[in-house]
């Protein structure tokens, strides 16, 4: 095997183990040593040799055609969100110099946006740490606050747990969406500080990603339950921001008339602009907003 990181290949074998023989038509006969698809099976099932798959597993080979990764896909299974994933994986070079921390600044007009939409609104990048929240944000939930991650506060973090009725399955579309938000981008050292850290302290994050599921970020409805506003079902919107490193607008919103609405208003009613609710953006006041560990003073 070779030395360094083999995204594909890990990608390849994690999804593998989550087919069974059943579902490609394999006749389970004995018992079976391995979970899922046995290597062989999957180059049978694709067309290509055992040698050959064996060696893009291990990456040994990092030039597969585009043809050998589309049979692969159909193999295991992978909806076109999870095949693009993989055409990305086999396309990445490997950085030769390790990558540097990165500041990361909302836009001015961005940040002034959050301040004043009466709505729940923050600003987070690619690997969820939240770089903007307005005060009706931070009324939701204290967590949704400049320089957490809602990540990490997702999987750890009680009250957040608490505010979401529907755990499991949010944890499992976040870390979805996570890893398609990331990509082929995991040199980062914010990325390997998140993800390690969060593989130590959660074992459900741990087995989250081990599954490598990948998930396109999109408007999705979301059931929240408020320690004082009781059971809230809002829309959130994901909107990419042009000219950042993948910095998203999220906002969430109630459908008009709705009971949900009137929650959200009263909330609104009692909500007070915090004096870190915005990081600025470029200009006179300059800076921007940096992760911190929980419990890190600012």
């Amino acid at each position: 095997m070779t030395d360094g990181p083999n995204p594909l290949g890990d990608y390849m074998r994690a999804r593998r183990r989550l087919v069974t023989p059943e579902q490609v038509g394999i006749p389970a006969v004995g018992t079976r040593r391995v979970q899922g698809l046995r290597r062989e099976e999957v180059a049978m099932l694709a067309g290509i040799s055992a040698d050959y798959y064996l060696r893009l597993e291990q990456g040994r080979d990092r030039n597969p055609s585009v043809q050998v990764l589309e049979s692969l896909a159909r193999v295991l299974r992978l909806d076109d969100d999870a095949t693009a994933y993989l055409l990305r994986l086999a396309a990445a070079r490997p950085r030769r110099r390790p990558r540097r921390p990165r500041e990361e600044t909302v836009p001015a007009g961005i940040a002034q946006l959050v301040a004043t939409l009466p709505l729940p609104a923050v600003v987070e990048d690619r690997y969820f740490d939240i770089l903007a929240a307005n005060a009706l944000a931070t009324a939701l939930s204290p967590r949704l606050a400049v320089g957490a991650n809602r990540l990490w506060d997702l999987f750890l973090d009680p009250a957040q747990q608490a505010l979401h009725p529907d755990w499991e399955e949010t944890t499992e579309g976040a870390v979805a969406v996570f890893r398609e938000s990331v990509g082929t981008d995991t040199d980062d050292p914010r990325f390997v500080e998140l993800v390690g850290g969060l593989s130590l302290a959660s074992p459900r994050f741990s087995r989250l990603w081990a599954r490598h599921d990948i998930k396109v970020c999109e408007g999705a409805p979301v059931r929240l339950t408020h320690p004082r506003a009781g059971d809230l079902r809002l829309n959130r919107e994901k909107l990419d921001i042009g000219g950042t490193a993948g910095q998203m607008l999220v906002v969430l919103h109630p459908d008009p008339g709705t009971d949900s609405a009137d929650k959200l208003a009263l909330l609104a009613s009692g909500a007070r602009t915090p004096a870190d609710a915005v990081s600025p953006g470029p200009g006179p006041s300059g800076g921007g907003a940096r992760w911190r560990a929980p419990g890190e003073r600012r």
